[in-house]
């Protein structure tokens, strides 16, 4: 048996057992307490060290319950046989260089993932965040139904049919934490489909990652969009679409294209479209566009939507609409997913949109970004020759230039870099001419978007 000595302080907040427990587990590591060593009693230690024997009964429960020391009956606590080396390998924890996010060195980014944070609704949402914690409703601690809050959904179905003629019932309405969750559990409701994707567009890598490659067909688009025809001859039963504002060229589908596309659908059965309506309460020419699932009569549309574009990117609350037959087999096979949204953030959201605070929101940031849309169009127009082309800056948070200035795509973007501004290529979203970025306009103040235009106009053209 061995005498320990540990330096126990009783001035700090870290408890005696915890202390004596860090301390013998040390000496184990160490090699200075070998195996079979026998420890002293409790009655001995605690005299010894004038503590109490609970307080070594608790370390030595720690003790034993990691494996370090263990009982013999009738004979006391012995040191247990611990693997010297092993522990040498895991006390050197190496150094993994941390990769950066969003951290770049850049003085305008034209990022299309932003929003303008100096317009969000702090107060507004700080008051009704803590109204739902003070009431102590103790149902938002526990988990909730699985295809997200009813009282969030019903909001949900009274404002798309309001802004979007869509039409739903609460109970067709799946809430996910974001919109790649939500399409990953399409994938497996739809399990056996070829997808096809808009090409260039948003859902083109993800579809890609998840799907053989054979499983998914890329369709070319036109003025008016996806190519119907194209689709046609793909063999594809599932279409991803953004008919409202197509990403990343911006041009809305016209009503006959949409009807076409709503037919193929109706010729063949199990033949369905996906409508990420991502961005549609940002349309700053003409009449607001509605939903291609309010026109769809035979439920072969998949409604989606987020609130991260017209709200914040963080909340991660997205939402998709199933049609009824898809529904049930949702429900039937899929409902031991548990809801990825916090009950809490669901709760807030839901008065959000109940006391009409986000129709207010949404008014006021069509304004500021209307304000910075045409900032951007204008300051283009006054910096570059006329030979530039501007696409797609009639709805949504981005636009696309094409300089025509006899640079590639490449060339744009490291050019635009070597000034400190980034802009982004469209190849990374598929096929494209190699002469046009893309530029969003959210994140940037009108102050900036000149500065940064003119800065441009250096770099692309003197």
């Amino acid at each position: 048996m061995v005498e320990i000595t540990p330096k126990l302080d009783t001035q700090s907040n870290k408890p005696l057992y915890i202390q004596l427990y860090l301390f013998i587990k040390q000496e184990v590591q160490n090699g200075n307490l070998p195996q079979q060593t026998k420890l002293p009693s409790k009655r001995k230690l605690a005299k010894h060290l004038n503590i109490s024997q609970n307080t070594i009964e608790s370390a030595s429960s720690q003790l034993v319950a990691e494996g370090y020391i263990e009982p013999i009956s009738r004979k006391g606590y012995f040191v247990c046989e611990v693997d010297q080396k092993q522990l040498d390998i895991n006390r050197n924890i190496p150094s993994v260089k941390e990769k950066k996010y969003r951290d770049t060195p850049y003085r305008y980014d034209f990022t299309n993932t932003g929003i303008e944070v100096n317009a969000f609704p702090f107060s507004v949402y700080r008051k009704i965040a803590g109204e739902v914690i003070r009431h102590e409703n103790k149902e938002v601690l526990l988990l909730g139904h699985p295809q997200g809050e009813y009282g969030l959904r019903e909001e949900i179905s009274k404002y798309v049919y309001e802004s979007r003629g869509v039409r739903c019932s609460p109970s067709q309405i799946v809430i996910g934490g974001g919109t790649p969750y939500l399409i990953k559990i399409l994938f497996q409701l739809l399990n056996g489909s070829t997808f096809a994707v808009e090409d260039p567009g948003y859902h083109r890598k993800l579809v890609l990652f998840e799907n053989r490659h054979e499983k998914v067909k890329m369709i070319p688009l036109d003025e008016g969009g996806l190519i119907v025809s194209e689709l046609e001859k793909s063999g594809a039963n599932a279409v991803f679409a953004t008919p409202s504002h197509q990403f990343p060229c911006g041009m809305v589908m016209p009503i006959a294209r949409r009807l076409q596309l709503l037919k193929w659908a109706e010729n063949k059965k199990d033949r369905f479209i996906i409508e990420d309506d991502y961005d549609s309460e940002f349309r700053y020419e003409g009449k607001p566009i509605p939903g291609l699932q309010g026109l769809d009569s035979y439920e072969n549309v998949i409604y989606m939507s987020t609130f991260s574009k017209a709200l914040i990117p963080s909340l991660r609350i997205s939402y998709m609409i199933l049609p009824k037959r898809l529904l049930k087999i949702y429900q039937t096979e899929y409902f031991f997913y548990t809801q990825t949204v916090s009950r809490i953030d669901q709760e807030i959201l839901m008065r959000f949109i109940k006391e009409r605070h986000w129709e207010k929101h949404i008014n006021r940031m069509k304004v500021v970004y209307q304000k910075k849309r045409d900032a951007l169009v204008y300051e283009i127009s006054r910096c570059f020759p006329n030979s530039v082309e501007i696409i797609g800056q009639d709805s949504g948070l981005h636009l696309l230039v094409r300089p025509n200035n006899g640079m590639t795509e490449k060339e744009l973007v490291e050019k635009a870099a070597a000034f400190s501004m980034k802009v982004y290529p469209v190849s990374a979203y598929g096929r494209c001419d190699h002469q046009t970025v893309l530029m969003g306009f959210a994140v940037l103040s009108v102050e900036e978007i000149k500065g940064a235009v003119e800065l441009l106009a250096n770099a692309w053209f003197q």
